[in-house]
């Protein structure tokens, strides 16, 4: 055999090594194709159900945050009338109450001087009180 004819047989050995192994990649890369439009498919027939259902969520919350907005709303005005109404019954009632409790508190002093002056007392700085009006305790052991 001559050099040519040696030359010529691994080039077509090369070409026929190099063809399978393109084969092969082809034949690996349509099964991964395959693989992959089944797992879309898959993940879309799952997908779709969650997302309604996602989609059912988010608009009960919004129903409730209405209702919650509404509630809100109420409240704010009940608080607005009932200060509304404690500043008239304040207005109402309060000048004409503390000057009955004025009146009878005079009436208690002047019902209780009756002629008598009252006991003076006097508050003499550095002096301190007898123990029985400071406060103190009588602290028995419990035996």
């Amino acid at each position: 055999m001559s050099g040519g004819e040696v030359a010529g047989i691994l080039v077509a050995v090369f070409w026929a090594i190099l063809v399978s192994f393109l084969a092969l990649v082809l034949v690996r890369l349509a099964q991964t194709l395959k693989a992959t439009t089944k797992m879309v498919a898959e993940v879309s027939e799952k997908a779709v159900p969650l997302l309604a259902d996602a989609s059912a969520t988010v608009r009960s919350a919004h129903s409730q945050l209405a209702r919650v907005d509404a509630i809100a709303a109420d409240v704010q005005e009940v608080t607005a009338n009932a200060s509304a109404l404690s500043s008239t019954v304040s207005s109402a009632f309060g000048g004409p109450l503390v000057k009955v409790a004025a009146f009878g508190y005079g009436v208690r002093q002047a019902i209780g001087k009756k002629g008598e002056p009252a006991p003076r007392r006097t508050v003499i700085p550095g002096r301190t009180l007898p123990g029985a009006r400071r406060g103190r305790r009588n602290r028995r052991s419990k035996d």
